[in-house]
Parts: C-alpha cells; structure tokens; sequence
C-alpha cells in the first residue's frame, strides 16, 4: 500500500500549478523541485549530421517525439514532464516506473535502427545522483491551453545528466543497451500529415541560449536581462513571430509524411495495411479540412484553431529554445543582442535560420482537445544550432 508521501510523489507534476505567459519562466517562484526518487531520462539521435546532410531531419524529428509518445502511452495513468529537443527528448519520470520505461524506449530505440537506421541514444540517471554533484532538478508547468501543457526544467540538473549520459566514462552506468527481448513501441497518436510551415517574413530562426553561470540566480538574472529585449524586437511573449497560423497552415492529400508516419507506426501490423488505413484517413480529413466539416471527434477549423494555440515553438530546459518568423532586420538585432552578451561572458547561443518549419503532431485525445504540436526549425534546426553553442562553448572554456 502506498503512503501519503509516495502518492504525492506520483502526483508531483499532476498537482503542480500552471502559469500562461511564457516569459513568465523567468521567475523562479513557478519552478517546484522534482521528487529525489524520480529519474532523468534522455534520448537523441546519435550522429545527426548524416541525416541532416541526406535531407532526413524529418525523421530525426520523428524519432525525437516517438521517445514521448511512447513512453506517455507506455504510462497512461501517470503525468510526467518532458520537453522536445528536436533530434531527442527529456522526461522525468518517477523511478518505480523504471522497467516499464526502459522496455518503451528499448522498443522505440530498436524500431529507429531498423526503420530509419538512426541510432538513438537514451539513458537514465536519478535526480537524487545530479543533486549530490550539485546541481537541481526544478520543474514549471506552463499551461497553453486548457488540458495542454508543457513543461520546463531548471537548476541545471537536466544539462548535467545530457553530459553523463553523452560522457564515454559513463556509458555502463548510465546508457541502456539493446536486450534481446524487445516489443514495438506503442506510437498511437503521432503523426506528421501538415505540410511544412512557409514562413510569412523571410525564414523560420532556430534559437537556442544558454547562460554561462552554475548558481541559479545568476542563471535567471541572465534571463532576466535578455528576455525583454528579446521581446521588444519579436513581439509580446513570441506570439507575433510564432511559425504557425492560420496563413500558413496546409493540408494537402496525400500528405507528404504519410509514408513516414505509416513506418513509425505499423507496430506489429503490415506496412501495406498501416499505409492504406492512414492514406483512407487522412483523406477523410483532408476533405473536412477543405470543406470545413466536422465528423466524430474531429472539427476542422475547431482543430485548426487549437493547433495554434498548442504550438510548441518556446520552450526552456535549463536553456532557451525558439523557433520564430523572423524578418532579416528582427534577426539582426537578436544576433547583435546574443553576440553582445557573449562577448559579455554571459552566455553561449547557437541560432539557424531555417527555409521553413517542420511539425509533428501527438495527439492524446481529440475528443478532450489534447494534443501538442512540436516544432523545429528545417536543414537541421535545433541541432544546427546546438553545433555552434557547442563552438563558443568550447572557445570559452579555452579562453
């Protein structure tokens, strides 16, 4: 029987109040600190460069929120925090979920090797172990519709368990290796059937920013300093730079990624049979969509309408990530502001200017109106720009 204590452990990101503006997350007063016997979980696609350089970074996207998907179907009953990372994920999840956690993502590792031949990397390190190298774990809870939230992490216990896992030292320690006994994922309700997002202004702009301090005030003061003057230029909380409106929203049939969301979802179905159920479906939509009807559980222009609103193009996990349609003069004065507070000592930032934004779609229930719309920016997005953060990382550490 479970005591009071580990009830409200399980219940930590279920109970946690909400905010609704974003750029509220500068406040610390919003982040709560995750359970010492919950666990980090971290996934991301091994050697990105290749897939990128193939013109693949759709399916990098793919694999990336097939690592949510499937460990939240994995665990219906059981609200965790997680953030999208483009070519990867992070979860918290409490540890008594532990194996159950481990078969999903062994099962969503193994489907990406065979499928797509990616290799997806994932470990696991408790938050009681970052703790006692110094670091935290602290949770917000930012609400972007009613029943639709997303998380962000704080204290820089996540970007310590990103450099374990990714350390060669501590491979057996903390990485999961394939076993022999291994099922197919559950990927019920990701999808990929929008097209591409056109940007209104001249490019969709990858950001991603990371201060350069340990301490967590100096963190938030860094935040505290850049945020508003990010807005200034792009619009109160990034909403009239967001990369998905009504305007630029298209359905078209067949859908471009059918092909690839049949693949990551056959389970243990015929590819063929997978191919032809979706391509039956999406056209029901599609026609929907065109007509602006609805059918069941699916409103076109109720559902467009949220798709909006649950776009996942800010967020934050010990660092800044947006994805903003941005005119070439906004992105000027952001890399002028970045540049000024590198040079400052202040902090590291990688920005991409993308032709367009990719989407991938997870759907929870139509019927209550949860579902989330990930972001990323293409040719690379969140990856290219965490390759030139990583650069001035390393030039700073040199100097």
């Amino acid at each position: 029987m479970q005591s009071e204590s580990q009830h409200h452990d399980l219940t930590f990101y279920q109970n946690l109040p909400t905010f609704t503006t974003f750029s509220a997350f500068i406040n610390a007063q919003h982040f709560a600190p995750a359970p010492d016997n919950w666990l980090i979980v971290i996934s991301d696609v091994v050697h990105s460069s290749k897939a990128v350089a193939n013109g693949r970074y759709k399916e990098v996207n793919m694999v990336g929120a097939s690592c949510i998907t499937s460990v939240r179907n994995a665990l219906p009953n059981c609200e965790f925090p997680f953030v999208f990372g483009g070519d990867g994920a992070t979860m918290l999840v409490p540890a008594i979920y532990k194996n159950i956690v481990e078969q999903s993502l062994m099962g969503t590792k193994q489907l990406a090797e065979q499928t797509f031949q990616l290799q997806l990397r994932v470990g696991i390190v408790p938050i009681s172990a970052v703790r006692k190298q110094g670091k935290d774990v602290l949770v917000a809870k930012f609400e972007l519709s009613n029943g639709n939230q997303l998380a962000m992490f704080n204290g820089g216990g996540v970007e310590l368990a990103d450099r374990l896992i990714k350390a060669d030292i501590n491979a057996q320690q903390y990485a999961l290796n394939q076993t022999d006994s291994v099922t197919a994922p559950d990927l019920t309700g990701l999808s990929c059937r929008w097209e591409s997002l056109t940007p209104r202004n001249d490019h969709m702009l990858c950001i991603l920013v990371q201060p350069l301090f340990s301490d967590i005030e100096q963190r938030e003061q860094v935040f505290q300093t850049i945020i508003p003057r990010l807005m200034k230029i792009t619009g109160q909380d990034f909403q009239l730079t967001k990369p998905v409106t009504q305007a630029n929203l298209q359905f078209k049939w067949p859908p471009q990624g059918i092909i690839l969301e049949a693949k990551i979802s056959k389970g243990t179905k015929p590819y063929w049979q997978r191919y032809l159920y979706l391509l039956f479906n999406s056209f029901i939509q599609a026609i929907l969509n065109k007509c602006n009807l609805s059918a069941g559980s699916y409103n076109a222009p109720v559902y467009r309408n949220q798709l909006c609103d649950n776009a996942d193009y800010r967020r934050f996990d010990d660092s800044l990530r947006l994805v903003l349609d941005c005119t070439n003069e906004q992105t000027t004065q952001i890399k002028q502001l970045l540049e000024e507070q590198y040079q400052q000592g202040q902090l590291v930032y990688g920005i991409h200017q993308a032709n367009q934004a990719l989407m991938t779609c997870m759907v929870s229930s139509l019927e209550n109106s949860q579902h989330l719309h990930f972001i990323d920016g293409s040719g690379g997005g969140f990856w290219a720009a965490s390759v030139r953060l990583k650069n001035q990382l390393k030039n700073h550490q040199k100097d």
